[in-house]
């Protein structure tokens, strides 16, 4: 294999002195050395075409013995020395101080077509940061970040890559929901892609161990090869990077707004300093339209992270990135602006995304009444997101009477749908058919917009759980079925249709659809 291989983070910035493998509080450095955990009989279950392209890998590459060893720990590619990143963080609210790298290695930084990336393995291993678990990973939490680390960059939201998915021959022990049920399950390894892996935590261990010497340099080094638009000096490069940083995560979590993607775990150690969905947990797909929901069992008292504060929760880490910073700043006026002109921006951008999804795309002075009053008829009884924002593409100007039946096929049980419910959603319809009246776009020309902004396809909950339940039975055909469909995510694919449907009720509680914790 021939790689342009180009590491800068391990060459430029500065290193844990210690080099042996052991649990241990790490200071003045930005990563520690640490080789993977060699693997008893690896196997490559599924590579993304496009990463292997993206990172110059060929075809005769990821069908060699040399990819299989590299992907699963067994080899270390040659002139490299993989590391394990240091960082902390805020976990629901409180900080956690050193957090780290404790299940991912990164191997290397690459260049193909003018482009750079990380090569990182989760599962792996044990490294420094490690604490008391074993640094290893599951099949069952592997095919779900895989898989939905490609849909969605498919959907068009910013996010870490996957570029192969294995199982390592090793049996590794897990407490799914942490009720004292441990098992043993099929070892993975994900090989995850990103042009870099830097966190919002990198920046606050070294604000909080007061070590603005590394911080200033890591900051700098960001500026340098992740936001090279930046011009500004002195403390106006660090304002301008947390505005940057600032942005790039709005249009994040308005994606995520958008298709109905709820994290479940947006601790700032979780949150990349460019902007991408990172760290695929105890995430899920919201099926009814409902504010309210989180899939992480540990947050279910009191919803931190649920779907609608979301937004917020970026806002909120966006402050402790702020407090990290601020020793290069030494000025609280221009961070304080930033952060106002984030909510401000969120307001404007949050109401035209659910406008675009409902096919308004000139701004009206009151339209956000139809958006408002729109998400609480969704939320009165269980309507399915996915379906009924892309089944609303189907309404026809002049026929609001047709309406009901896009509400009634979203609806999980269709005798909620009550007479009262009924009158309030015909209101609605006429207010939103002379809406529409004042769109320049003619009702198939609308439909083709509002279809690449609603997916028809998203990996919902119970989709990743049929795959994991096949693999678990050494059966990984499903895994590329729905590799391949997500590829397409706003396209009909009638082939697929099948997957066009609510969740199914054996779904409804089931572990790994509804039920999900920070092991999966």
């Amino acid at each position: 294999m021939k790689l342009n291989i180009n590491n800068t983070f391990s060459e430029e910035l500065p290193s844990d002195p210690v080099l042996e493998n052991s649990r241990r509080q790490v200071r003045n450095a930005c990563f520690s050395y640490v080789t993977p955990k060699k693997t008893r009989n690896p196997e490559i279950l599924h590579v993304s075409e496009e990463m292997r392209k993206s990172l110059g890998f060929s075809e005769e590459d990821v069908q060699s013995e040399e990819f299989l060893q590299i992907m699963t720990g067994n080899k270390v590619i040659e002139d490299t020395k993989p590391y394990a990143m240091h960082y902390g963080g805020h976990q629901f609210g409180n900080w956690a101080g050193q957090l780290g790298d404790g299940r991912a290695i990164n191997l290397t930084e690459v260049i193909h077509n003018s482009k750079r990336w990380a090569i990182q393995l989760k599962g792996a291993g044990e490294t420094p940061y490690s604490r008391n678990a074993d640094g290893l990973a599951v099949l069952r939490s592997s095919i779900r970040e895989y898989l939905c680390s490609e849909a969605m960059y498919h959907l068009g939201v910013p996010t870490t890559r996957a570029l192969s998915l294995a199982i390592t021959g090793d049996q590794v022990l897990r407490d799914i929901l942490y009720n004292g049920n441990a098992a043993y399950e099929k070892g993975a390894i994900v090989c995850r892609v990103a042009p870099s892996f830097v966190r919002f935590g990198n920046f606050e261990i070294l604000a909080a161990h007061g070590d603005h010497k590394n911080l200033k340099l890591l900051a700098d080094y960001t500026i340098k090869y992740f936001y090279p638009e930046i011009k500004e000096s002195g403390k106006d490069a660090y304002v301008k990077l947390l505005s940057e940083v600032s942005k790039r995560s709005l249009r994040m979590v308005i994606d995520w707004q958008r298709v109905g993607f709820v994290h479940g775990v947006m601790n700032t150690d979780n949150m990349s300093i460019l902007g991408l969905t990172i760290d695929y947990g105890p995430y899920g797909w919201l099926e009814d339209y409902d504010l309210g929901w989180t899939p992480n069992t540990t947050d279910r008292q009191f919803k931190r992270y649920k779907f609608g504060t979301q937004p917020e929760l970026v806002l909120w880490n966006l402050y402790q990135l702020a407090n990290a910073l601020y020793p290069l700043i030494e000025d609280i006026d221009p961070i304080e602006n930033v952060l106002n002109q984030y909510q401000e921006a969120y307001k404007l951008e949050y109401i035209d995304m659910m406008l675009a999804k409902i096919g308004i795309f000139t701004n009206h002075e009151k339209d956000d009444l139809y958006v408002n009053e729109l998400q609480e008829l969704l939320q009165l009884v269980e309507t399915d997101m996915t379906i009924f924002f892309r089944n609303l593409a189907n309404h026809k100007k002049g026929n609001s009477v047709q309406g009901i039946e896009i509400v009634y096929d979203a609806l999980y049980n269709h005798n909620d749908l009550t007479d009262d419910l009924k009158r309030r959603w015909n209101a609605w319809f006429l207010k939103y058919d002379t809406r529409l009246e004042d769109e320049v776009l003619e009702d198939d020309e609308r439909k083709k917009k509002m279809n690449t902004i609603n997916p028809k396809y998203v990996l919902r909950n119970y989709m990743a759980q049929l795959a994991i339940d096949d693999a678990d039975k050494g059966d990984y055909n499903l895994i590329n079925v729905l590799y391949q469909m997500l590829k397409k995510p706003y396209d009909e694919q009638p082939e697929y249709d099948k997957w066009f449907v609510k969740r199914p009720d054996w779904a409804r509680n089931k572990i790994g659809c509804s039920m999900l914790s920070c092991s999966s």
